[in-house]
């Protein structure tokens, strides 16, 4: 990895090939001449005023003569140096506010690698980083408060060096001998992340289908591996190595909220189940997978490109891997939300609702949890967009998640949360429309346990129905979730009435021959046993009558459904407008 790597908005530092322990080192640096020399190049663009002024004096027509300068006011104040006009004073701090602000809006991330034989204490990486965060901040006031000719009243204490840090490992991965090409690409032990943080890719939505392909991405491909990152996650069950251009470095971050992140020896002690190679320059804007039967791997490529720098195609892509791996071990793939509710006398209900996106899934949760009171003790995400169902060896229908965490829009969610946790967060795009946040919430080992199902809902957001209604047989039921009907609201590339088979474009769509009897015995099982109340719930999110008192009286309906007997006479029943 290069001593500091800058494409676009983006930064990567790697502190192991060159550390500025201070403004002194930092000024000697050929990092701090290469950023300024960019830096100039953006005035050039954005603020031709302050690009004449530093480019037509004398001593500033060039970078070392800016830094020279830069070197004196650490030591000396302006009229030491030399005489200022008031106006020249103003445009130095103009220039000095503009580099900051420039060096800001980029992604800034920070790296230190190391031989895991050697080893590396987390502290150590931690450490470097916050201290480079402090002696930028310091060099910076120092520069400012010079130059304005006063201290500050207030100071905001940002991240001014990094957003965030990793610890890199060149550790040995369980890769099958096809794949040993990838154990030469340094592997993300540790994050350390700057929360709240706020990236800015160039896309916020998801285009186009993951389709299969007969060639394997591996054949004949070459990696530069000074150009590559690796990252291990838990896709629910399945280990996920995802080898991605350093380009892309802030968008897979937000993975480390989303999924629980492998262990050195979970990936060198397990094969991966699945393989995402992420930002390949193969100029075919492709993303494609492919089932290495040999190795049982799956494997995933995702082309490069300005429109897949979002964080939804690394999510989305992981999860069709894992989905895929389930239909073939017999598990149902559910493109839903799921709680467990524990109700004040001890009871619980597993509650899944099914549904595209878009559909209401997690606003119905939220607006049933929001209308509960005191009736619910507490509840757990079990998962908040993609599950698996199955009949576990007593015949009872449980289901089990993905991910650690919530990948959710910013609208989507009752006013506050996004607050509420935001020490936590990190943000897409938020001042843009399908803006985004990825939430932790749910510790791995709860997510990944099976639990009962007591409710299984289509997520409705189409028909003028309100409340919730209850199948009286299996075939019934079948047809409504097989068909997967929603109003799109432009969440994806997707505007209005569209069907997709089993609300899951992600495996279930791409294996429906294997997919159909899983659905089949999971239906028949719930219509002959009546152990799972099975219907939909009408969200009214895709009409134009959408409002808080339709969404309330579905949340009403299904808590009704959900509450034990003791506290409501009957289960809530559909009534048309």
């Amino acid at each position: 990895m290069d001593s500091f790597y800058v494409h676009d908005h983006v930064a990567l530092m790697n502190f192991t090939k060159a550390y500025a322990a201070s403004a002194t080192n930092l000024l000697d640096s050929d990092e701090f001449k290469y950023f300024l020399a960019l830096f100039i190049e953006h005035l050039k663009k954005t603020n031709y005023d302050l690009y004449t002024f530093l480019t037509t004096l004398a001593y500033r027509r060039r970078v070392e003569s800016l830094i020279r300068l830069l070197k004196m006011l650490t030591v000396l104040r302006p009229e030491e140096i030399e005489t200022f006009s008031e106006r020249e004073r103003d445009l130095l701090l103009q220039i000095v506010e503009a580099a900051y602000l420039f060096w800001r809006n980029m992604q800034r991330i920070s790296m230190v690698e190391t031989n895991y034989d050697a080893g590396l204490l987390p502290s150590s990486f931690i450490d470097a980083d916050n201290a480079f965060n402090t002696m930028i901040l310091t060099f910076y006031r120092s520069l400012q408060e010079k130059l304005q000719g006063s201290s500050n009243l207030v100071y905001r204490q940002l991240h001014a060096g990094t957003n965030a840090a990793m610890l890199l490992s060149h550790n040995h991965r369980a890769y099958p001998e096809r794949y040993q090409q990838l154990n030469t690409i340094a592997y993300i032990h540790k994050v350390l992340l700057h929360t709240p943080l706020i990236i800015h890719p160039h896309s916020n939505k998801r285009k186009g289908m993951f389709t299969l392909t007969a060639n394997n991405p591996m054949d004949g491909l070459t990696i530069d591996p000074n150009e590559f990152l690796t990252m291990g996650i838990w896709v629910g069950e399945s280990l996920c190595l995802m080898s991605f251009h350093r380009d892309y470095t802030p968008v897979a971050l937000g993975c480390v909220n989303l999924f629980e992140l492998a262990t050195l020896k979970d990936v060198e002690n397990h094969k991966p189940d699945l393989i995402l190679l992420f930002g390949i320059d193969d100029d075919q804007e492709e993303t494609t997978y492919y089932h290495d039967q040999t190795s049982n791997i799956w494997v995933g490529k995702i082309s490069r490109s300005p429109w897949i720098d979002y964080f939804g195609y690394f999510k989305k892509m992981a999860l069709t891997l894992h989905n895929l791996k389930n239909i073939h071990a017999g598990k149902l793939p559910i493109h839903g939300a799921m709680i467990k509710i524990t109700f004040k006398d001890g009871s619980t209900k597993g509650v899944v609702l099914m549904g595209d996106s878009g559909a209401g899934k997690s606003e119905s949760i939220a607006a049933m949890t929001k209308i509960a009171g005191d009736q619910i003790d507490h509840q757990e995400v079990i998962f908040d967009d993609m599950g698996a169902m199955w009949i576990d060896e007593h015949g009872t229908v449980v289901a089990n998640g993905t991910e650690i965490g919530a990948f959710v829009r910013l609208d989507d969610l009752d006013s506050g949360t996004a607050y509420k946790d935001m020490d936590r967060s990190i943000f897409f795009n938020p001042e843009t429309s399908n803006a985004r946040v990825v939430l932790p919430m749910t510790p791995y080992g709860e997510v990944i346990k099976p639990h009962p199902v007591d409710i299984f809902l289509y997520a409705n957001n189409y028909d003028p129905a309100s409340g919730v209604e209850l199948f009286e047989d299996a075939a019934s039921a079948k047809a409504v979730f097989v068909q997967g009907r929603r109003f799109a609201l432009g969440t994806t590339n997707e505007i209005g009435i569209s069907d997709t088979y089993f609300a899951n474009p992600f495996g279930p769509m791409q294996e429906k021959q294997r997919t159909e009897p899983l659905i089949d015995t999971i239906f028949q099982h719930i219509a002959t046993h009546k152990d799972v109340a099975l219907g939909q719930i009408f969200t009214h999110l895709g009409r134009a009558d959408k409002s808080d008192a339709m969404l309330e009286s579905a949340a009403q309906a299904l808590l009704d459904l959900a509450a034990p007997r003791s506290d409501v006479a009957t289960p809530s029943e559909s009534s048309e407008d």
